[in-house]
């Protein structure tokens, strides 16, 4: 018998934690957290319960294992097993078939996370010649990307430390949700007496532990930003030296925030003025200040784009730009830029004029202005993720054929049918296509109705590498412990197959994932397996940047068109858009809902699952086995309900079945958790595993006229829902109860 330990990597969420892969003539025995490689701290792995899937899933009975071609009816769930060579040729023949008839334009693409690497499919479709590639960024991390672009000229992140004088977290909850060394030191940071200010409307375990919690009514989170502002410079506290030498419009921030009083935003919000006030000063009197927002604001509908622009501003205003301790604006990486990796230059301009114009900024014109800026300090920002095409306009495509027909689709480690807005819509589009390749670990719901589905390698048989969108001088990962188990691949083979059978062999030189990292390295003096020894890639940053000396004997300043951070965005005005943060009023208003309605919040996350990942895990099921539906005691007696009830949540929408959950919110408003389906169910039509039972995104919509302008983004939380007591759905009568989660 052979024995030896190899490095590998989980994939099973976003940190790719590195562990000591223990083999046994060639086959996953054991594995264990390897503290020499990053995130160093077995502790997280101690705490984390997905892990141990990375030999469990190996060979799970419900793990995909052979390329699939359907065989029945789209939708049916009925498939037989072919060969790679004759899925990809078929594939490749078809998709050069609609290219022929409709142009290129006719492929859509969506992709997910974690087990997804981005670039290649991005490469894929800039070669192939589409701008149709459908994504979640509008309501997840390009509103933050485009509003420090637009602010201080390239993205930012926080950088807590011992220099930490002040914490606040915004809709975002990192003690029950983020399992890293980031809330590790959250928790270090407050104990040694650095305040937390928490902005939620849910009382949740990170707001327990605030000094400070502001509970704002779903979608006034901008109301709360500015009024912030307001009482920084109404007392004066903002930094005068900061704001003279690096900022532009200032005057007209004061002006534009005056009527944005605590008072004003009391009645908007619900938050006691007196509460504002405080953590005003919190933020602006301690030092360096450190401010994170979560995805809670990236899903605010019109209100997300003034939120997130008034949360840069607060930075700006008080100085903590490029300072240790506050935020770090990132530098360029040594290593190839993600956005080369895309290889842009292959997209040409007649491609990009097909763009579904949806939003001014998520644009290829406001790329190339945003984008046109930055290149001035060498950096580039990654396209496709800024330009990624609006879903809902690009599924509206596939069932009408306006502008254009979208006939074609690959799924790359993505699950629409739960985690897209408007399910009905997406099942409409996606029974609509003429091809529709899915490839995934599971047959997903997603799956069920494609014509082929591709099995894709899972953590520790593919070499894995996170570049935080390309905008970060940081790179994470490690090797593939074993080969890829039976007959999977990982995403990279097999779009470079599609590609190699298209004729566009040209763009894809490289012969393995390996490879591809050996070149991306390179500009590092590093090839992949040196990086894989660690792990992580990330150099000492330099700080305040913009005070360095240039050529012309002056600070270099900020890659913004005017030198400075702009309170007043020069690059939004020139788009039409707003130069200050402009609010909506919410859709529903503080305290003002009809018998029987709650606002609703849809984007709580349930651990140990991911959005709609791992419900095939029993030990996870049975730990948390209903999808609930959080709300006030007082709401659910306004309701008439009690916790551990079944409830119909409903609009002109659709409808989901989810339980009841008391917890600490205000009176009105309910949280839904999102990503539900049942893999034990059938598949394939009528129920698709249960994917149209507690599945929330039945009642979300992306339709473009209620969505903001600038990015796009749609209305996940603050939608007006009816909720009323149902019957146990037949679905979940094999589960059993766990008194525990209510």
């Amino acid at each position: 018998m052979t024995r030896e330990v190899r490095k590998g990597n989980c994939h099973y969420c976003g940190y790719l934690c590195g562990f000591d892969v223990t083999l046994e003539d060639g086959r996953v025995v054991d594995l264990a957290p390897d503290t020499t490689r990053y995130p160093y701290n077995s502790s997280i792995a101690a705490r984390c319960r997905r892990w141990r899937m990375n030999a469990s899933e190996l060979d799970a009975p419900y793990r995909l294992n052979h390329p699939l071609r359907r065989v029945g009816k789209r939708g049916s769930g009925e498939f037989e097993r072919v060969s790679w060579d004759d899925a990809l040729d078929d594939i490749a023949e078809r998709l050069e078939a609609l290219r022929s008839r409709y142009g290129a334009r006719t492929l859509a693409s969506a992709i997910g996370g974690p087990h997804a690497t981005f670039w290649p499919l991005h490469r894929f479709l800039n070669q192939f010649g589409t701008p149709n590639n459908l994504g979640i960024g509008q309501i997840c991390w390009d509103p933050r990307i485009w509003m420090d672009a637009v602010t201080f000229g390239w993205p930012t992140a926080c950088d807590l430390g011992d220099d930490t004088g002040s914490m606040m977290l915004w809709a975002t909850n990192p003690a029950e949700s983020d399992n890293s060394l980031f809330w590790e030191s959250i928790k270090a940071l407050h104990a040694s007496g650095t305040p937390l200010v928490v902005v939620d409307c849910r009382r949740t375990a990170t707001a327990r532990v605030a000094d400070i919690h502001l509970a704002p009514w779903p979608g006034t989170d901008a109301y709360l930003a500015l009024a912030l502002l307001h009482a920084i410079i109404e007392e004066d506290l903002f930094d005068h030296d900061f704001v003279a030498r690096f900022c532009t419009g200032f005057d007209g921030l004061r002006d534009h925030v005056a009527p944005y009083t605590p008072e004003r935003a009391e009645r908007e919000t619900g938050v006691p003025a007196a509460d504002i006030r405080a953590a005003a000063r919190v933020f602006a009197t301690n030092g360096a200040a450190m401010l994170l927002s979560g995805r809670g604001i990236d899903q605010l509908g019109p209100n997300t784009e003034p939120t997130v622009r008034s949360l840069a501003l607060l930075r700006a205003i008080t100085g903590n730009v490029d300072r240790p301790g506050s935020c770090l604006i990132h530098e360029r990486s040594d290593f190839r830029q993600e956005a080369h990796l895309e290889r842009p230059d292959l997209f040409d301009a007649e491609a990009r004029s097909h763009e579904i114009p949806s939003a001014l900024l998520q644009s290829y014109r406001g790329y190339q202005l945003a984008n046109g800026q930055t290149e001035r300090f060498g950096r580039t920002l990654p396209e496709r993720y800024l330009t990624s095409a609006h879903p809902g306009l690009v599924l509206r495509a596939m069932c009408s054929g306006d502008p254009y027909p979208v006939r074609a689709l690959l799924v790359m480690g993505a699950n629409p049918v739960l985690t897209y807005a408007n399910t009905k819509l997406v099942m409409d589009a996606l029974a609509s296509l003429d091809l529709c390749v899915v490839a995934d670990y599971y047959l997903t719901p997603t799956a069920q109705m494609a014509d082929y589905v591709l099995p894709v390698a899972a953590s520790l048989e593919r070499p894995t590498c996170q570049l935080h969108g390309g905008v970060a001088n940081s790179a994470y990962g490690g090797p593939a412990a074993i080969s890829p188990l039976h007959e999977r691949k990982t995403d990279y083979d097999i779009l470079r197959g599609l590609a190699l059978r298209l004729g566009m062999e040209d763009a894809w030189p490289a012969t393995s994932l390996e490879e591809e990292y050996d070149d991306l390295f390179a500009l590092a003096g590093l090839d992949f397996a040196q990086f894989a020894e660690q792990g992580l890639y990330a150099p000492q940053p330099t700080y305040f940047k913009h005070e360095a000396i240039g050529a012309d004997g002056q600070p270099v300043g900020f890659a913004t068109p005017s030198g400075k951070v702009e309170l007043a965005s020069s690059l939004l005005e020139q788009l039409g858009a707003s130069p200050y943060p402009q609010p909506v009023p919410a859709a529903i208003a503080h305290a003002d809902l009809p018998q029987g309605r709650v606002v609703l919040i849809t984007g709580a996350r349930s651990q140990p699952f991911w959005a709609s990942s791992y419900f095939h895990n029993q030990d996870f099921r049975t730990l948390h086995p209903h999808p609930l539906l959080g709300m006030a005691p007082q709401t659910a007696e306004a309701l008439g309900l009690a916790a551990g009830d079944w409830v119909r949540v409903r609009n002109d929408t659709g409808a989901a079945v989810l339980k009841v959950k008391l917890e600490d919110m205000p009176v009105g408003v309910a949280s839904a958790e999102y990503g539900w389906w049942l893999p034990e169910q059938p598949a394939g039509a009528p129920g698709f595993s249960g994917a149209l039972v507690s599945n929330v995104n039945m009642l979300t919509d992306n339709e473009l006229n209620s969505c903001e302008s600038v990015v796009g983004t749609w209305t996940y939380n603050g939608i007006e829902a009816f909720v009323e007591k149902a019957d146990c759905p037949g679905e979940f009568a094999p589960v059993q109860e766990n008194a525990s989660t209510h």
